[in-house]
């Protein structure tokens, strides 16, 4: 199954590390463009690394990169450890307060085929394109992905609460979330680690792109090394583990935004909407995410002018003609793709995945606010999906439609960065590691 390695991170230096929070980021493909704008004023935050500027900007990366480990700007840690990260967060309208519970570590990395890290949802090529030439250039993973593993007994919990209580690191980020990190160097603890993980498999919740851009990077340097080992850098990946079992996993809702149509024309496309769902306008379109809630196949549909909730006819189910197993076709997420994308908006479900008629946002206001603004000509509001629902679609070896899942709250850039150089990803001669 999975094998994790404990890695020798590279940190900011002290003094910079005291103001920790002046250097994180959001990781690259949440960030907004304001936030870019932002970030890129202090020279040393990390989105120089994650989101690098200019017209080369692997190539800067990899310059920024060289110089700041020249500089001092960043220092490698000189024992491999665990890194524990701990989220404290809320969500809208609870006083309850959340911690997600977890730790970093390297992931020898899997072929799909080999069904030990399993994905639920389809990359977009440009996106991993991207991830491949910065990890190309700077031979440095910028940010953890994030995979879960199911532990019932909760087994590493009380090793990861005693680490966290004396954290390296505590802010607050952009997200509201009070993100901790700590470290273990007991070899050990670290060896508990390492031995549950073995026997496990491991959902890729968060971190398609960057992780496939590391598998096809790792095909590549395998391909052209003929003294290949497995031992190389380049066949690790860094990787934030969380349980399943914790009850502080969160999957928000991820709405889609239509725009850029033509021949748009909302009483159209109500008019076939009634062929297979059943259409009812809902006057206050602020109430349409609760309205919605706990019913299958349930979805809202936001005009400019009008509000409409939708639920699928029993009936019309049977007539979805995608062929997937019964437990992907029964996903809200497939029905909405197939019956509203496909049926009624006249984009293929083959075309889907680069459509650029096609956008997503989590936040239902921002949904509200982007219709009425006519920023899009139309916005579909989908339900969040369970953990059991992931784990079951893994199981069957297929995936889910693309932006199925958002994971709350994302992983923050600039805890720590993981080096794939060999001088670098090598534990040294006194570490059992």
């Amino acid at each position: 199954m999975a094998e994790i390695k404990p890695l020798r991170a590279w940190r900011y230096n002290y003094e910079l590390a005291s103001k920790i929070e002046q250097l994180t980021s959001p990781l690259f493909d949440v960030v907004t463009e304001k936030q870019r704008k932002a970030l890129y004023q202090n020279e040393f935050n990390s989105i120089h690394l994650s989101v690098p500027l200019g017209p080369h900007p692997s190539s800067h990366a990899c310059q920024l990169l060289e110089n700041w480990k020249k500089d001092g700007v960043i220092v490698q840690d000189s024992l491999p450890a665990i890194y524990v990260y701990y989220q404290y967060f809320k969500l809208a309208g609870s006083a309850k307060e959340f911690c997600r519970k977890g730790f970093i570590s390297n992931i020898r990395i899997y072929n799909w085929e080999e069904k030990v890290i399993l994905r639920h949802e389809n990359t977009i090529p440009k996106s991993v394109n991207d991830r491949i030439e910065i990890l190309e250039k700077t031979q440095l993973n910028v940010s953890p992905t994030h995979g879960l593993y199911t532990d019932t007994l909760h087994s590493l919990e009380p090793y990861m609460d005693e680490a966290i209580s004396h954290p390296l690191y505590e802010c607050e980020d952009y997200q509201g979330v009070r993100d901790v990190l700590g470290v273990i160097h007991d070899a050990h603890v670290i060896q508990k680690f390492i031995d549950l993980i073995a026997n496990k498999k491991i959902i890729l919740a968060d971190g398609h792109h960057r992780y496939e851009g590391s598998l096809i990077y790792k095909e590549k340097c395998q391909h052209e090394n003929p003294e290949h080992t497995g031992k190389e850098g380049y066949n690790f990946h860094l990787m934030y583990l969380t349980n399943t079992e914790s009850d502080d996993l969160r999957i928000l809702p991820t709405h889609r935004l239509i725009h850029g149509l033509k021949n748009f024309n909302p009483s159209e496309i109500e008019e076939k909407l009634k062929i297979d769902f059943e259409v009812r306008e809902i006057e206050d379109e602020t109430t349409l995410n609760e309205i919605i809630v706990g019913k299958k196949w349930a979805f809202g549909i936001l005009f400019k002018n009008k509000a409409l909730k939708i639920k699928l006819k029993p009936t019309a189910f049977e007539t979805l003609k995608w062929n997937f197993p019964e437990i992907v076709k029964e996903l809200d997420l497939t029905v909405l793709h197939y019956f509203i994308i496909e049926k009624v908006l006249g984009i293929a479900g083959k075309d889907q995945r680069r459509s650029e008629n096609i956008s997503f946002d989590r936040s239902f206001s921002d949904c509200l606010s982007k219709v009425e603004k006519q920023e899009a000509e139309m916005a579909i509001i989908t339900q969040e999906i369970s953990i059991e629902d992931v784990k079951r679609v893994c199981d069957s070896g297929y995936t889910m439609p693309q932006k199925s899942t958002y994971f709350y709250p994302k992983v923050i850039c600039g805890f720590l960065f993981s080096s794939i150089k060999e001088d670098e990803f090598q534990s040294p001669a006194y570490s059992r590691f």
